[in-house]
C-alpha cells in the first residue's frame, strides 16, 4: 500500500518525472520494506513478521545496508533537485527506528503514528519528489492515504490475532476473520487499482 501511495502522490504532481517515481519508489522499498520489517523482528515484543528466520546479527545487517542504501539514494536526489525532501527524510528516519523498534516505551508504536508515518508522509513526499513543491490537493490526498492506513491497521492487528489461534479458532472466530481479511484484500487491493489508474491515465495523455 505504501508504494501505492507513492504513486498516488507523484501522480499529483503537474507532470511526473518518471526517473523520480521509480527512484523513491525504490527508497521506500528499501527502508520500508525491507529495513523496516527487519527492524520490527528485532523490536517487537509480540508477533515478528519474519518469525526466527534469520539471526539478530543478521537482521541488524539487513536493516541498517537497506535503510542505508535508501537514504544514499535519497540524499543525492535532495542534494540535486529536491531540498524540501530532507524534512520529509528526517522525519521517516525516526518512525522507521521509533516506531518499529517501539522506543519510548512504544510511545510511537500506534495506530495513529502508524497512519502518519506510513500513510500520510509517503504521499506528501513523492508529491515533493516530482516537485519540490508542497500544494493543498497533496495535502488533502495525504490525509486519505493516512485513513486508508488507519483501516489497514486497525483491520490487520485482530487478524494476525486471530489467525495465530489456527485451529483453536470457534466457529465465530473464524468467520471474523475472514471479515477481516475480506478488509484487508479490499483496502490494499483497491488502493493499488487506484494507484494503477492515476498512472496509467497520466501516460496516456
Amino acid at each position: 500500500m505504501v508504494l501505492a501511495f507513492l504513486a498516488i502522490g507523484a501522480a499529483l504532481a503537474p507532470r511526473i518525472l518518471w526517473g523520480r517515481l521509480i527512484a523513491i519508489e525504490v527508497i521506500y522499498f528499501l527502508a520500508l520494506a525491507i529495513g523496516a520489517h527487519a527492524l520490527d523482528a528485532l523490536g517487537s515484543s509480540g508477533w515478528r513478521p519474519w518469525g526466527e528466520a534469520f539471526t539478530r546479527r543478521q537482521l541488524r545487517t539487513i536493516a541498517f545496508a537497506s535503510i542505508g542504501a535508501a537514504y544514499a539514494i535519497a540524499v543525492y536526489y535532495m542534494l540535486r533537485y529536491v531540498p524540501l525532501l530532507w524534512p520529509m527524510a528526517a522525519l521517516e528516519g525516526f518512525f522507521v527506528f521509533a516506531y518499529n523498534l517501539e522506543w519510548f516505551h512504544g510511545r510511537f508504536h500506534s495506530d495513529n503514528w502508524f497512519a502518519f508515518s506510513w500513510g500520510f508522509l509517503p504521499t506528501l513526499a513523492a508529491y515533493i519528489m516530482e516537485t519540490n513543491a508542497l500544494s493543498v490537493g497533496a495535502l488533502v490526498c495525504a490525509c486519505a492515504t493516512a485513513l486508508f492506513s488507519i483501516v489497514e491497521i486497525r483491520a490487520s492487528r485482530p487478524y494476525k490475532t486471530l489467525k495465530k489461534l489456527g485451529s483453536a479458532m470457534t466457529e465465530e472466530q473464524v468467520h471474523l476473520m475472514v471479515r477481516y481479511e475480506s478488509i484487508l484484500k479490499g483496502i490494499s487491493l483497491g488502493t493499488m487499482l487506484m494507484a494503477a489508474g492515476l498512472l496509467v491515465g497520466r501516460a496516456s495523455r
